[in-house]
C-alpha cells in the first residue's frame, strides 16, 4: 500500500484563508460575550442593591483601568461578533459564497470589527 499523504503536519507552516480567521475570531468573541454577560449580570445585581453600591460601581468604571479595559474588551468582542453575524447572514442569502467573495466579505467584517473596537475605546476612555 503506497500512501503519499503527509504523516506529521507542521501546524506552524499551514496558512489558513482569511475567512477561516474571521470564523475563528467570531467563535472566540462568542465565548467572550457569554463570559462577559455572566459578569455583567453579577455586577448589575450588586449595583442595583442600593444607591451607594451604584455610585461605587460608577466610580470604579471611571477610575479603574483594568475594569475599563475589560469593558472595552467586552464591547470590542460584541462589535466584531455583530459584524461576523452580519457576514454570515449575507452569505446565507447566497452572496459572497465563492472563494474571492468570501475573502472580500471576511476582510470587510474584520475591518468593521476594528472600527467598532476603536469606537468602543473612544466610548470607554473619552
Amino acid at each position: 500500500m503506497s500512501d503519499t499523504r503527509p504523516v506529521n503536519l507542521d501546524i506552524a507552516t499551514v496558512r489558513l484563508p482569511i475567512s477561516a480567521y474571521a470564523s475563528i475570531l467570531h467563535r472566540i468573541c462568542a465565548v467572550i460575550i457569554w463570559v462577559g454577560f455572566t459578569a455583567l449580570l453579577v455586577i448589575a445585581s450588586s449595583a442595583l442593591k442600593s444607591e451607594a453600591s451604584f455610585d461605587d460601581l460608577a466610580v470604579t468604571l471611571q477610575s479603574n483601568f483594568l475594569v475599563q479595559f475589560l469593558v472595552w474588551g467586552f464591547l470590542s468582542a460584541l462589535g466584531y461578533y455583530c459584524m461576523g453575524t452580519i457576514k454570515h447572514i449575507i452569505q446565507d442569502f447566497g452572496h459572497f459564497e465563492d472563494k474571492k467573495g468570501g475573502q472580500m466579505i471576511s476582510t470587510a467584517a474584520i475591518a468593521g470589527g476594528v472600527v467598532l473596537c476603536l469606537l468602543a475605546g473612544v466610548l470607554v476612555w473619552a
